[in-house]
Order: structure tokens, then sequence, then C-alpha cells
């Protein structure tokens, strides 16, 4: 019985050395003018925040040797340092810089009470596909779980940690570490020629799903937003548009990503967390034949560009939802709606604000590399789960004899912090 695992690189069967320093070149883009003259004209105030560092162990192969004696669960957890009250960031001071690649050490703490019988856990694991802004560079593992290993869903395209304990087992326990290097990611419309995505990976990101009907009023709704606009670049702006000005980021908003888009259009009331938002946008997009897709993670870092968008220390309720859509010669372009909205509410900006105009356009196009994606995943069945279907998978779920829960119930404490390791 395996009760300390290791895991390097999902894919290649090798360590990785280094991390490859290809990067898309900033290019001007709809407002970058707008930006970079008011980046000339204000100075940079954003203060950096020293982050402890940890140093974990390299991971290494899984083991298949049983330990000689049941090793605890380290619970000890290296948190980020709080930010200064006194210091203030905002989109007008975001530094004119070349990309550049971060790594991190994600560590998950995981423990379990009030449990009678056998548990399971899963866990998503960062996008396990390499591509020019984030690389899931290996996992490692231990706690006193019968077994646990990584399982890959190669139709969603994500990886999913799980972890079994058998009855009798007085407090399950568990902490994964998780290695990941991102960088900003920037859409550059002078640039065509991308690789086209496969055809059965566009049909997914049309269908509709129990939360997101592409009929009615999303689609009489995505007419509205888009007029006569035809090209499909353009297209996806003027949903961006509609749904930065038409929605309300509410944090207090139940469902989270589980309420109907079609009926919240109904409703005329257009408030949500982030999945909400992004789901709106992908809804209205794919009403309209374009290809969209939620794309599910969590914020690890601090914000270049406003504080409230940024989180450090304890990331355990950090998951943030942003989005994206196809078009063909470009690719998959990024945008993250809900973070508008965010800003718009926690910064208190007006609807003339300056520094509002310039995020609008900011984030259509661009990812700042303060969080990692899980997955796109929606309508989503847990491997050897008899529970429902979820909505989507960015919490850690368990499911007992009594049923399925995730991190947000009192019978799971999930602690998660992230630490500079470059």
């Amino acid at each position: 019985m395996t009760r300390l695992g290791r895991f390097h690189h999902p894919i290649r069967n090798e360590w990785i050395h280094h991390i490859p320093e290809s990067r898309l070149k900033r290019r001007d883009f709809l407002a970058a003018s707008a930006v970079l003259s008011l980046l000339a004209s204000a100075p940079a105030n954003a203060a950096k925040k020293a982050v402890a560092k940890a140093h974990p162990a390299k991971p290494a192969a899984k083991s298949t040797a049983k330990p000689a004696a049941k090793k605890p669960v380290h619970q000890a957890v290296v948190a980020a340092e709080p930010a200064a009250p006194s210091e203030t960031r905002n989109v007008i001071s975001l530094p004119d810089e070349p990309d550049k690649w971060r790594t991190y050490d994600i560590r998950s703490t995981i423990a379990l009470s009030k449990i009678n019988g056998k548990a399971r856990l899963w866990l998503p694991l960062a996008q396990y596909k390499d591509t020019l802004w984030e690389r899931s560079l290996g996992h490692s593992w231990q706690g006193n779980f019968e077994s646990a290993g990584i399982y890959r869903d190669p139709v969603a395209e994500m990886e999913v940690f799980y972890a079994d304990w058998s009855e009798g087992v007085a407090s399950p326990q568990l902490q994964i570490v998780s290695q990941i290097a991102t960088q900003d990611r920037h859409f550059d419309i002078t640039r065509r020629g991308a690789v086209a995505e496969r055809t059965e990976v566009l049909r997914r990101c049309l269908h509709s799903t129990d939360s997101v009907p592409i009929d009615g009023i999303v689609r009489q709704t995505a007419e509205r937003a888009i007029g006569r606009i035809k090209d499909p670049v353009a297209q996806g702006k003027a949903i961006y548009e509609w749904v930065v000005e038409n929605s309300v980021f509410d944090p207090q908003q139940k469902g989270g990503g589980n309420v109907n888009i079609g009926s919240l259009l109904e409703s005329g009331n257009l408030s949500g967390r982030s999945a909400d938002i992004a789901l709106l946008f992908v809804g209205l997009c794919r009403a309209m034949g374009i290809p969209a897709r939620p794309v599910f993670g969590l914020r690890m870092d601090s914000s270049r560009l406003f504080g409230s968008l940024g989180a450090f220390g304890d990331l355990a309720a950090a998951q943030h939802c942003r989005a994206e859509f196809y078009t063909p010669g470009y690719g998959w372009i990024p945008v993250d709606p809900a973070d508008v909205r965010r800003a718009i509410r926690d910064e208190r900006l007006s609807n003339g604000d300056p520094k509002l105009t310039v995020l609008k356009k900011l984030l259509f196009g661009f990812w700042e590399m303060n969080w990692i994606s899980f997955n796109a995943a929606q309508d989503v069945s847990l491997r050897g789960s008899s529970g429902k279907t979820l909505p989507f998978l960015v919490y850690p779920q368990v499911e007992t004899a009594e049923g399925q829960f995730d991190s947000r119930d009192n019978r799971l404490s999930y602690q998660v912090n992230a630490s500079r390791a470059d």
C-alpha cells in the first residue's frame, strides 16, 4: 500500500531542466496607443511585494515501495507576505516590460473530519498541455491515504488528482505540491497563422450545456449585441463589451457557475461571480456559432493592474474563471470580462474613469500571469464517483457513503498557498 507518492512531468518521462523563453511579443492592438500614452504620462507606483520562498524537495518519480512507517502529513504552509496597507496599484501604472516566466510552488493541504466509512477525494490540477503562457512542471504528494494518483480525462482535457481513504481512518489528511510556470498571455491581432484547433474540440465548444443554453433569449441577446458585425473577432469583442456593460460582479451571489444563463437573462438581473459572467460570455458566443469556453482556475499572486485582481496568503477561496473564444487564423483569444466588473465594484470606478477605459480594452486579449488554469470542462463526471454530474470542477470534491460535498463544506479543511520557486 503506497502512502508516499511522487510524480514528475505528466507527459515527458524526464525532468524539465529549463523553461523555454518563447513568448508572444506585445503589439499594438485596438487601444494600445491609449494604453501606452497613459503609461507614459503616469508614474509607476506599484509597490513590489516580497514573497516568502519555499524550497521543497524536487519531485521524484512515483515510488512503488511501501514506506517503513506511516508518515504524517506535513502541515507546514508557506504564506505570501500580506500587502502593506498603503500599497496602491492601478492599471495606469502597469509597467511596459518584456514578459518573463515565473515559477510557483502551489501547496494544497487537505484534512477531512466527521467522516464515516470510506472516502474519496478529487482535486483539479493545472492544465497538463504546455502553452505559451503556462507550464505544469510536476506534482508531489503525501498523506495517510490508502491509494492516490492522477488520472487524465482526454475528452475534458483535464488532469485530476484522487486519493482514497479506507474505513477507520480517524483523520484523513493529504498534502500535494504542484510546480507551475506562468507568464502573461497576449493576443496579437497583427499575427495570423495559429494552428487550427481540432474539429471535435470546436464542436464541444459550440454545444449547449445544462447551465449554458444557446437558443431562445440567449440567441436573441447575442444577435442584439453584435448587430450587423460580420468579422468573427469583432463579433467576439462586441459580445465582450455587452457583457461588461450589462453584468454586475457579486461575490455573495449563490450558485457560482451553477446558474442557467437563460434564466439569468430572463430575470434581467445579470449579477454573479466570475463563473457566471464568463459563462454568459461563452453562451452568447456559442449562440452566434462562435466556439467559446470558460477556463476555470486559481489566482495565486498579486496583480500589477489593481490590488483587487490579485490574491495572496490562503488561496482556498481565490478561484477565478476567465474565458476564450476561437476564430480561424488567430486561434483562441483570451478575455476576462469578470475582472473588469470586479474592478468596477472593488475599485469604485466610474463609467468615465480613464483607468476603466484602459482596463476594458486591455482585458480583451490579455490574461495576467498571476493565475493558473485548471480546465475548461463543463458537465463533469468524476471517475469512480456515484454522485451527480458537476457543472464544473474547480473546488476539491469528496464523496462518502453519506454523499458528495466540496471544500465549501466544513467537513473539508482546505488550505492553498503559493510561493515563488525561481
